[in-house]
C-alpha cells in the first residue's frame, strides 16, 4: 500500500459564473433545511454552496431528493455551529446536520495533495482508500467525478459557479469524467457503475472518452467491497430507472461483473425468454416506484438472479439430481456465488429463495395444499413472481387464472377445480417431489390389545 501517493494530474479550473437571471435554479425549489445550513455557515464566516446532483437536477427541471452542501469549514467547525450535527466517515470525513428524517450532508472542500501532504491513502493500483486533504473550491471542483456534478450554487448572489465546463455538459445532457478517465476509474472502480446509473437516471449520453475504458476496466469492480456493490445495485434498480440501468450495464460490459451468473444464463438462453421476463420485472419495479408503492430488494434479486437459478437447476437435473433436491441446491449455489460479488443480507436472500421454491407448488391443487399455500407468508410475492413468468412463457396461464380466483373466492375455486384434479394429482408420482417443502405424514402407531399371545 502506498501512503499519500500523488493524485493523478487534474485539469486547470476556470471559473465561469452563471448569474441568477441566466439559469432556472430557485430557492423555492430547495429544501428549507438545506437553506438553513447554507445561511448559518455564511453567518459563521464560512463559504457555503449547494453542490452536486441537486444543482444538476434543478438545472434540468428535476426534483432532487438530497441536498448536499460544500464549504471551507472543517467538519469540526461545522459541528461547532450545529447542535444537531454528527461527524461520520473515515474514508471521507463528513458532517451530517440532522433535521428529523432529513439529513443535510456537509463536505469540506478537498484538494489534490502531493506526496507529503495530509491524510490520503491509495493502494498500489491507484484505488483511493482515504482522502481527507482539505483545500479550496477550485481544487474541490476538479477532483469531483463528473463535470455535471461539479456545479456550485452560491447563496450570497444566487449564481451558479462552474469550474470544469459542467454547465454546458448539463445543457447538452452529456456525462463527462473530470480528468483522465482510466486513472479516475482505477482510483475508484465504482465510478463505472455511477456512470451507467447517472446516464440511465438522467437520460444523458456518456461522452466517448469517458465510455471507452469501461469494458476493459470492468473487472476492477471485483476489487470493490461487496457491501458497497450491494448499495450501488439498489441505487441502480430501485430508483425508478431499472430498465435503463440494466440496458446501460449490458452496453458498457458491466453486467458480467456485477451479476456474472445471470449474464452467463442470458447469453446461453437463445430464445430470449429469460431476458424478457427479467426486463418485465424491472419495468414493473419502475412502475411501482413511480406510483410511490413499496419495492422489495428480495423480490428484485429474485428477478435478477432467476436466469442463473434456472440454469443451475437445469444443470443439476441433467446430472440426475432429484427435482426437489436440485431446486434447493440450485437456490443455495446461486445465492452463495452472488454473495462473493454483492453482500446480499439474509433478510433478503432467504425470502428470495422462498419465492423461487414456492413456484412448483402453484401447479398442485389438492384442497389442503391450496389453503396451506394461500396462508403462506410469502404467497403474495411468489404469486406476483408467477404472473411475471408469463412474460417468458404462457404455459403458466392456467395456474395464474386459478390462483387469482382462489384469492378472491377460495372455497368456490377449490370446489370447482380441486376435486376435478384430485385423482390426477394422486396418481402423479412426482407431485410430492415437485413441492419443495412437502412434509410426509406421520403414521399412527396401532395400539396393542391387552393380554393374549404373541
Amino acid at each position: 500500500m502506498t501512503e499519500n501517493q500523488a493524485f493523478p494530474a487534474s485539469p486547470v479550473p476556470h471559473l465561469r459564473v452563471i448569474p441568477r437571471d441566466a439559469h432556472g435554479v430557485s430557492r423555492k425549489q430547495m429544501s428549507p433545511n438545506a437553506l438553513r445550513v447554507l445561511y448559518r455557515l455564511r453567518e459563521g464566516g464560512f463559504g457555503a454552496y449547494l453542490v452536486g446532483g441537486a444543482v444538476r437536477d434543478l438545472l434540468i427541471g428535476g426534483h432532487p431528493k438530497d441536498f448536499d452542501v460544500a464549504t471551507d469549514a472543517t467538519p469540526e467547525q461545522v459541528k461547532a455551529l450545529f447542535r444537531n450535527c454528527r461527524l461520520i466517515g473515515r474514508r471521507f470525513r463528513l458532517a451530517h446536520v440532522v433535521y428529523g428524517r432529513e439529513i443535510i450532508e456537509v463536505a469540506t472542500f478537498r484538494a489534490n495533495g502531493g506526496d507529503d501532504e495530509g491524510d490520503r491513502q491509495t493502494d498500489d493500483g491507484g484505488r483511493l482508500l482515504r482522502d481527507n486533504i482539505y483545500g479550496t473550491i477550485e481544487e474541490d471542483a476538479v477532483r469531483r467525478d463528473f463535470t455535471a456534478n461539479a456545479l456550485y450554487y452560491a447563496i450570497e448572489d444566487f449564481s451558479v459557479r462552474d469550474y470544469v465546463g459542467g454547465y454546458d455538459d448539463v445543457q447538452a445532457r452529456v456525462l463527462r469524467l473530470i480528468g483522465e478517465p482510466e486513472a479516475r476509474y482505477r482510483e475508484d472502480p465504482v465510478r463505472m457503475l455511477r456512470a451507467a446509473r447517472l446516464a440511465a437516471k438522467l437520460d444523458f449520453s456518456i461522452e466517448p472518452a469517458t465510455a471507452a475504458p469501461i469494458p476493459r476496466l470492468a473487472p476492477l469492480l471485483a476489487e470493490a467491497s461487496p457491501a458497497r456493490l450491494f448499495e450501488e445495485t439498489l441505487k441502480l434498480f430501485l430508483a425508478g430507472h431499472a430498465v435503463a440501468s440494466f440496458e446501460q450495464l449490458e452496453a458498457t460490459g458491466l453486467l458480467p461483473v456485477l451479476l456474472p451468473e445471470t449474464a452467463q444464463a442470458l447469453a446461453a438462453n437463445s430464445s430470449g425468454a429469460l431476458r424478457r421476463m427479467l426486463v418485465q420485472g424491472l419495468r414493473n419495479t419502475d412502475r411501482r416506484v413511480a406510483n410511490d408503492e413499496p419495492v422489495s430488494p428480495a423480490f428484485l434479486y429474485a428477478v435478477l438472479l432467476w436466469p442463473a437459478y434456472c440454469r443451475a437447476l437445469a444443470q443439476l437435473q441433467a446430472q440426475g439430481v432429484h427435482l426437489a433436491e436440485a431446486q434447493r441446491r440450485a437456490a443455495d449455489r446461486v445465492t452463495l456465488h452472488q454473495l462473493a460479488r454483492t453482500a446480499l443480507p439474509r433478510r433478503f436472500s432467504l425470502p428470495m429463495q422462498e419465492i423461487w421454491l414456492l413456484q412448483p407448488r402453484f401447479s398442485l391443487r389438492q384442497r389442503k395444499r391450496v389453503f396451506r399455500l394461500l396462508a403462506h407468508p410469502r404467497f403474495r410475492a411468489a404469486f406476483d413472481f408467477l404472473e411475471l413468468r408469463l412474460a417468458a412463457s404462457d404455459s403458466h396461464a392456467d395456474d395464474v387464472a386459478f390462483w387469482r380466483e382462489a384469492q378472491l373466492h377460495p372455497t368456490a375455486a377449490t370446489a370447482e377445480s380441486v376435486d376435478a384434479r384430485a385423482g390426477e394429482d394422486a396418481e402423479a408420482p412426482s407431485s410430492e417431489a415437485a413441492e419443495p417443502d412437502a412434509i410426509p405424514r406421520k403414521r399412527r402407531r396401532r395400539r396393542r390389545k391387552p393380554g393374549g399371545g404373541a
